[in-house]
């Protein structure tokens, strides 16, 4: 008998958010996002690793962009080379986990850019992306942005009434 506690437990308080990533998780991605992003002077981004079930995605961990590709914030924004997803798949089979979402940072609010919508980091229809806005300064769930990519550059985004339906951030 396959049995989690955890799992249990989740379901029972989060049974119908479409993605999910508990507090430990997202601490740790807002803290690495903040890092990363110099003091706020930069962007800073990392995918999001889990598992997808029954049109559900849980959030377990995650590949902060440049642990992958050490140039792609020298910018000042997120400019992924495309060579570097070797990598992230290669980490993916080893930790038996898919990318669910990806995450980036804006200096100020969480809607998408010209750029963010012309090139999603997975594209792939379906693929979510979340924007915390302020450089994930004092980030609240509440004050993220999701995206779900259509294909052919097209996005939808998920309304701020919602969001906290869509994604639950606990157990």
């Amino acid at each position: 008998m396959n049995f989690s506690i955890a799992r249990t437990m989740r379901r029972l308080f989060a049974p119908r958010h479409e993605l999910s990533c508990s507090w430990l998780v997202w601490r740790k991605l807002m803290a690495g996002l903040r890092q990363r992003g110099a003091n706020s002077s930069r962007e800073s981004g990392a995918f999001l690793l889990g598992y997808k079930a029954g049109g559900q995605a849980r959030i377990v961990d995650f590949v902060l962009y440049d642990d992958l590709d050490p140039h792609c914030l020298e910018s000042g924004i997120v400019r992924f080379n495309g060579r570097y997803f070797s990598e992230l798949w290669a980490i993916c089979k080893a930790r038996k986990l898919t990318v669910v979402a990806d995450v980036h940072v804006h200096p100020g609010g969480e809607q998408q850019s010209k750029s963010d919508r012309a090139h999603p980091m997975i594209s792939r229809s379906g693929h979510l992306a979340l924007i915390v806005p302020n450089f994930a300064k004092h980030a609240k769930r509440s004050t993220v942005g999701i995206y779900r990519y259509l294909g052919n550059k097209d996005w939808v985004s998920v309304p701020k009434s919602k969001r906290k339906s869509f994604f639950h951030v606990g157990l």
